[in-house]
């Protein structure tokens, strides 16, 4: 059987309808039968590819029609890191796949996060209220950033948890403008994991292994309006009030439901060693708290 007549029986990943002319079939290569990925490699220049792959997807998927454009682009794009309850890495899908609920609870797709607290000099935590266009959890009040490492080199490695704080890094730039220089990746403090699922509507939802970076610096802030609606800095006792507000219903005010768990669980105890000067004593990289 010839290679392009072979193409039209694979497994196409992501896109319900696709036609490639016959000279196109070299470009495909499939990962070997005992491969763990969840999806294969297409080596063509990168540019080609996100403008084909995401264009095709989003054009095939008339409900997401209403999705902010930036945000249907970086769901598209952007390639999360698949894990196991272990934190071993075991693929790669989209953001869009990743957070669909269905998803979530057919093929228990997990994939690895990573929640930054920032603190100043005073000591206060930076907050974030998420953007309108955000996919997951529009408009709900959270730390400082909140995203995913990519499936890429820098971003993958495991030793120390660089790649986490490599992403880290990249998001604060995206999301509020603080450049690299203001928050160094050897700055950031793993404190800790936890795994937990949470539903953000009837489609979308998270299911995160998250890394939680600690960091105390004096930064510069120029929020991303595609990506954040509001910031502000906290103290314990404006924190404890936000809470209060959000188990209220007032203002309608909510809180992100990773950041409740940080809150309700690790975070007026590492509080303390932030003020301290003493984070490295509460260190624990070796549990993965199931919450």
């Amino acid at each position: 059987m010839s290679a392009s007549s072979c193409l039209f029986n694979l497994p196409l990943i992501r896109f319900r309808s696709l036609s490639l002319p016959p000279s196109s079939s070299r470009f495909l290569r499939l990962p070997p039968p005992s491969s763990s990925l969840r999806s294969f490699s297409v080596p063509i220049s990168p540019r080609k590819f996100r403008a084909f792959s995401g264009t095709t997807a989003m054009a095939t998927d008339a409900k997401d029609a209403g999705m902010d454009a930036v945000q249907r682009r970086l769901m598209f794009e952007d390639e999360c890191i698949l894990v196991d309850e272990a934190d071993r890495v075991v693929g790669h899908d989209s953001k869009y796949n990743c957070h669909l609920m269905e998803n979530i609870e057919a093929k228990n797709l997990l994939h690895r996060a990573f929640s930054v607290f920032l603190f100043n000099s005073n000591y206060e935590l930076l907050l974030q209220q998420r953007s309108k266009a955000k996919v997951t959890f529009p408009l709900v009040w959270t730390n400082t950033c909140c995203s995913h490492p990519l499936y890429r080199e820098s971003e993958l490695i495991e030793e120390n948890a660089l790649g986490v704080r490599n992403a880290a890094q990249r998001k604060l730039l995206d999301e509020l403008g603080i450049v690299a220089e203001d928050v160094p990746v050897d700055e950031f403090t793993p404190l800790g994991r936890m795994l937990y699922k949470a539903p953000s509507d009837g489609k979308w939802g998270e299911h995160e292994l998250d890394y939680l970076l600690f960091i105390v610096r004096d930064v510069k802030v120029e929020p991303n309006p595609d990506e954040v609606a509001e910031i502000k800095y906290v103290s314990r006792e404006g924190l404890k009030e936000l809470v209060k507000k959000a188990d209220a219903g007032e203002e309608g005010l909510k809180l992100s439901p990773w950041f409740r768990l940080v809150v309700d669980n690790f975070l007026m105890k590492w509080w303390d060693h932030v003020e301290k000067g003493t984070l490295d004593e509460a260190v624990d990289m070796k549990t993965i708290h199931k919450l």
